[in-house]
């Protein structure tokens, strides 16, 4: 390859990287043409999944401060460069490795952060932001502020909040039903009541001051 077309094609994947929320490194080697399209398909919008030659993704990742891919980059390699929805792209890629063992999934990057096989298999099994933000509305979480939070958080912080949650709610079930609310407001009857101001003392008419003058006279 060029000098010329070596850098292009780095630069295309630093830019790859840069605007994804995350990406999975795969090998697809055994896979066919009609496999590896039907892959794509499968992954929609979530994720641009593009065959890379290793040594200018190994150049790339290091452009973009990515650490730990030297030992991933082995072996025919393509990335799915996360678009969408993190987990659910991790779903998809499990799904389809699990029908076609051929697709290796051997690592990958969320937030900076590399990842390996087994943390990718565990992003896959948590609940995707959709379902997430369903059970927030269902009043999983009754904090206004945490609600506004998980609406504008990133995706890695949402998958990580939806493991917490997880593994929270497998201690304490009631946080699924809505148990983390806010106490109740006291009842009516349990406030206390003011004592109302006492009457003022009704002033003499002009009537009984007028008999109290005639009796004096007498």
């Amino acid at each position: 390859m060029a000098r010329p077309e070596k850098t292009a094609a780095v630069a295309e994947i630093v830019e790859s990287f840069n605007g994804a929320a995350g990406a999975v490194l795969t090998e697809y080697r055994g896979l066919t043409v009609k496999q590896l399209q039907d892959l794509r398909r499968s992954l929609g919008e979530n994720a641009n999944y593009a065959v890379v030659k290793n040594t200018l993704a190994k150049i790339a990742a290091t452009e973009v401060g990515i650490e730990g891919f030297d030992d991933l980059l082995t072996g025919p390699t393509a990335i799915a460069f996360i678009n969408g929805d993190v987990v659910e792209a991790a779903k998809g890629l499990r799904d389809f490795a699990k029908a076609n063992p051929a697709l290796v999934i051997k690592g990958g990057v969320l937030d900076g952060k590399s990842l390996d096989a087994s943390e990718i298999a565990k992003l896959a099994d948590l609940e995707s932001r959709e379902v997430l933000l369903g059970k927030l509305a269902g009043g999983m979480l009754a904090s206004l502020s945490q609600a506004v939070y998980l609406l504008n958080a990133p995706l890695a912080q949402v998958a990580r909040l939806a493991g917490a949650l997880e593994a929270k709610a497998t201690e304490d079930p009631s946080i699924l039903a809505g148990g983390a609310g806010t106490p109740d407001a006291p009842a009516a009857e349990d406030a206390p009541v003011e004592e109302a101001p006492a009457a003022a003392e009704p002033e003499a008419t002009d009537e009984a001051a007028d008999q109290a003058a005639e009796s004096t006279d007498a």
